[in-house]
């Protein structure tokens, strides 16, 4: 009975396919089958057999996306480090906060079991938004989680992990992403792929560090470099999405990387979990109750005093 059942299913599958198939060759797929629009970009990627749009989903369909959506929020919230960490001489807050249900940015702190002393931090965004862009950000996690066991420099990490990213990703699809690791003697090691400039607050001075590399996904052999800095007790170093940087308010006027600079420069004796705080305060006096449209994440990371 079992495997009438499952012959059963896999009979309607393909008779979906072939639908699908025939609404490429007549030009209609991607289109709703009601009102004829088209459907959302991140649920056809999530299931290319999609023949509905939102606005037109049973009460049955609607039912089982919300607790899809819920399950994936739940799975995403469990990959997220603690929001606050003390590691090997190192204090480290994040916020983490997606724009819909599920969200695209990454974010991870990895103390690796066999390189005492040292801890890797990553922030990063993968293109798009919501259920796809969230599946890529749990790949991502899993390359990473899977790479640092092989103590590789951060350079070569994110080589790595670029050249796994393409081989299961989609052509359109790339993220851009820093990649650090931290030691107990306050050396820092720190690639970026094509994603917003830490900020490194030294006493009165906040130093930018740009992208040493292109975003990762883009091109298999895509080569990086890293940037050494290091952090006497109390300096910080400040990581963030563009969900921060790119926010608007109703003037449409951006927040921006300047405004962030000036505004840390002057938190410089926070501990993180209140300088992460303090910008997020900020940010939302700045957007006065404007819409907030995309992902965000703020990290920081302080050597201990």
């Amino acid at each position: 009975m079992a495997e009438g059942l499952e012959a059963a299913r896999l009979t309607e599958l393909l008779r979906e396919v072939d639908e699908a198939l025939e609404r490429m060759k007549d030009g209609t797929y991607g289109q709703c089958d009601v009102c004829h629009d088209s459907v959302e970009q991140d649920r056809l990627l999530a299931d290319p057999l999609c023949r509905y749009c939102l606005d037109h989903l049973t009460e049955s369909q609607r039912k089982a996306l919300e607790e899809d959506l819920d399950l994936a929020y739940q799975i995403k919230s469990a990959l997220l480090p603690k929001k606050e960490l003390a590691v090997n001489g190192w204090r480290v807050a994040h916020h983490y906060e997606p724009a819909g249900p599920v969200s695209g940015d990454y974010c991870d702190i990895i103390e690796p079991p066999d390189q005492p002393g040292s801890v890797y931090f990553l922030v990063g965004d993968v293109t798009g938004k919501g259920v796809a862009a969230s599946i890529l950000m749990s790949h991502l996690h899993a390359i990473f989680r899977s790479l640092v066991l092989t103590n590789l420099a951060v350079d070569q990490l994110t080589e790595r992990a670029n050249r796994l990213f393409v081989g299961g990703t989609l052509a359109t699809h790339f993220a851009t992403l820093v990649c650090g690791k931290a030691t107990a003697t306050g050396e820092v090691e720190i690639c970026n792929a094509g994603h917003c400039p830490p900020l490194l607050i030294q006493g009165k001075n906040v130093h930018r560090i740009p992208a040493t590399g292109l975003p990762i996904g883009l091109f298999a052999h895509s080569q990086f470099a890293s940037t050494k800095v290091t952090l006497a007790p109390g300096d910080t170093l400040l990581l963030y999405t563009d969900g921060l940087t790119e926010s608007r308010n109703p003037s449409n006027v951006e927040y921006g990387e300047d405004r962030l600079r000036s505004f840390v420069g002057h938190q410089r004796s926070f501990a993180p979990k209140d300088l992460v705080a303090a910008c997020l305060h900020d940010l939302a006096t700045f957007r006065y109750g404007a819409p907030r449209l995309d992902d965000l994440t703020v990290m920081a990371i302080q050597r201990e005093r």
